[in-house]
Formats: C-alpha cells, structure tokens, sequence
C-alpha cells in the first residue's frame, strides 16, 4: 500500500510570549482537521513543541497536494482566530500570506513529506524543533546516515553499508529550488564541506542507495528568504523511516545527545545547544535553548499507533543536564564572538539600521607624511 506522510507546522500564537500555544488554540486546530478531513486523511496526529503547533497526517495523494496542504493552511487559520481572541502573543505569525495559493510552501508553515510503499511494519521517527532553523538536523542526518561511529549499522548491515544518498538544498538561493545529489560514502567529505555551513546548506532528503527508498525528509523554507525581513527563525520539522533498510532508531537517535550548537534561541539571533525534549515541551531559557520533540511512530494501512516519546527516558535526562550547561557556559558571552550569529544573519534585524547609521560616521584619517631623519655630521 502506497501512503503519503505529511508534517505542515507553524506558529499561530502562545502564551507568555514564545512558550507554548494554548489548550483551546491546539484543541481548534485538531477539531478543524478532525472535522474536514473525511474523504482527504487516514489518520493524524496533532502536537506542539514549544510556541509551534505540528499537524503529523497520513494520506494516499502524493507530496504537495493542494487538499492536504489546504486543509492545514485552514486549520491554523482556524486556529489564529481563537489566538486573536485570546489575545496571544504572535497570533499567526508563522502565516505570511493572506490567501492559500495552493501549496504552503513559501507561505510560513515548515513542511515536509514522504511518499513511500508501506511495509508489513513500518516504524517512523516524527522530529519537530523550535527556536532554529532547519540545519539544525545537519549533523544528526549526517552522523546517523553516514558515520560508523553513531550507526554501526553502516558496518553491520549489507543493505545500510551500501550507503545513502543525501541530497542538499542551497536555502540561500531564492530563484528556486537549488540542489545537489551526494553519494556517501564516496563523497563523504564533500558532504561534510557543505553541511558544516548550517546556515546556507540544508539536508533536504536522504534516500538508501540498496533500495532506492526514501529513507528521511527535512523541511528547509527560511522564513527571512519568504517574508523579505526578518521573522523569526523556521522551525523546521523531519521524517525519518528507521529499520530494515535504514538505521535502527537509537542509530537515528544517538547524534541527538551531543546538543551540539545551532542557531536560533532569543530572536533568532544567537547559537545554544539543540536540547532533545518530552513530547508538547516548552521553551523557556532565554527563548529557548533551541529544542527538539520526537515522537516514534508505527504506521500500518496509513493508521497511526499512539506516538511514544523518544525522548522520555533517563537517560535523555542527564542529556538535558549537559546541555543546560552548555547552554548557560554560550550565554556568559553574550553579544560577544561566536555567542551572537554573524551579521550575515542579522540583516533584516535592527543591527542592520545601527550599522548603515554607524557607517556614514566613519572617516578614513588622511596618512601624515613619513618623517625623515637627517644625517648627523661626521
């Protein structure tokens, strides 16, 4: 059976500020895609992490169905209105324009999605982030698909040791989708040149070169590239099919306990340690730090199992203990070096206007001539 799994997420208002969106603007959302999906979804699931609301959906209509995208697009516009009411902050900021144009891309919402022949078990990992952008999932993609050191799979299994197929997505280009395919392992280092820089170069999808199946998916709009200004960052989401013919979960996990840095926390401005957290977190620390949800999923004829908490284990608890500590060690910085994103980043923010101000009031000092010493008489 041939199904389609589709993640659109977006921020329509919280409570407090960046914290969490409130029962009734989640319970609308759910509501609206319970009550219109007859004939369009075989199930979905509905969470939040952080400020962002996340609709999971199983269909048969492909990637980038106008209905499906169409529903969620209402969903959550169903759902600001209840943010308006309650006076939220952010009421529908994730939603840049004002009438859906047939796909959700380029208009706010982070998306993803994968289609795929279902297997006679079929287990899932569902990962939404909040307070980052999407190459956030650079390093986890690139260490769970590719390095032996977090999945000895590539070593253990003939069919994962054939490799994967990453391909990579230049956010920065805006004329529309600029791609590249490589080939790990051959070209593992061309995918490390590229996905160091997290900011431009974004893991779109991975696909297992034994089976030619898609094997991961990653949403990559930027929202500073959408609106014209800076938004906020996007807050991207990810699908990552696990066994068989791909990593084991704890493979697909393992990288997560890093909390390695990534930009995002407080305006979007800054680096913090990706945290991994419980399903329906919050975030708090300085608007973050950046978080992580992963809910673990089976999916059999399209239906959902219930989610389990990837992330709800001791052992993720010593985790968080480590990276609140990095988190707070990047904070005594400040504004100051690597603590801050470079300027590249601020453009649309008020750095900008202070340096075109502080710019016209540089002179450049006119050189005074080199002295000379005259000889002294024999």
């Amino acid at each position: 059976m041939k199904i389609t799994l589709s993640v659109i997420k977006a921020d329509i208002g919280s409570i407090g500020g960046h914290i969490r969106p409130s029962d009734k603007v989640k319970q609308t959302v759910a509501n609206y895609i319970r009550d219109n999906s007859k004939g369009l979804l075989l199930d979905s699931y509905i969470s939040s992490t952080g400020d962002d609301i996340a609709i999971l959906m199983s269909h048969q209509r492909g990637v980038d169905d106008p209905g499906i995208h169409e529903l969620a697009w209402k969903s959550f516009m169903a759902g600001t209105e209840v943010a308006k009411d309650q006076g939220l902050y952010g009421a529908g900021q994730d939603l840049l324009k004002d009438a859906f144009s047939g796909n959700v891309r380029g208009m706010g919402p982070a998306s993803c999605e994968m289609e795929f022949e279902e297997r006679p078990n079929e287990p899932f990992l569902f990962f939404a982030a909040d307070k980052t952008d999407p190459g956030a999932y650079n390093l986890p993609m690139y260490l769970a698909f590719a390095d032996p050191m977090h999945c000895p799979g590539l070593l253990l299994s003939a069919k994962i040791g054939k490799g994967f197929i990453f391909t990579i997505m230049d956010v920065n280009y805006t004329k529309g989708d600029r791609v590249i395919e490589l080939k790990a392992p051959e070209q593992l280092y061309d995918l490390a040149c590229l996905l160091r820089d997290n900011e431009r170069f974004v893991v779109e999808s991975v696909r297992s070169r034994a089976s030619d199946e898609i094997a991961a998916v990653v949403s990559t709009s930027r929202l500073h590239n959408i609106a014209g200004k800076y938004t906020g960052k996007d807050d991207p989401v990810a699908l990552v099919r696990a066994q068989g013919n791909f990593p084991a979960t704890g493979e697909i996990l393992s990288p997560y306990r890093i909390g390695h840095y990534v930009a995002g926390t407080m305006r979007g401005s800054h680096n913090g340690p990706l945290m991994p957290v419980k399903l329906n977190s919050t975030v708090s620390f300085f608007d973050g730090p950046p978080v992580v949800t992963c809910a673990a999923f089976c999916v059999h004829k399209g239906k959902f199992t219930e989610p389990v908490d990837a992330f709800d284990h001791p052992f993720w608890d010593w985790v968080r203990n480590r990276t609140a500590e990095k988190a707070a060690e990047i904070r005594q910085q400040g504004f100051s070096g690597p603590a801050m994103l470079p300027y590249s980043e601020l453009e649309y923010g008020g750095v900008a206007e202070k340096m075109k101000e502080l710019d016209e009031r540089f002179i450049v000092r006119e050189a005074k001539p080199a002295k000379t010493h005259k000889k002294q008489a024999a």
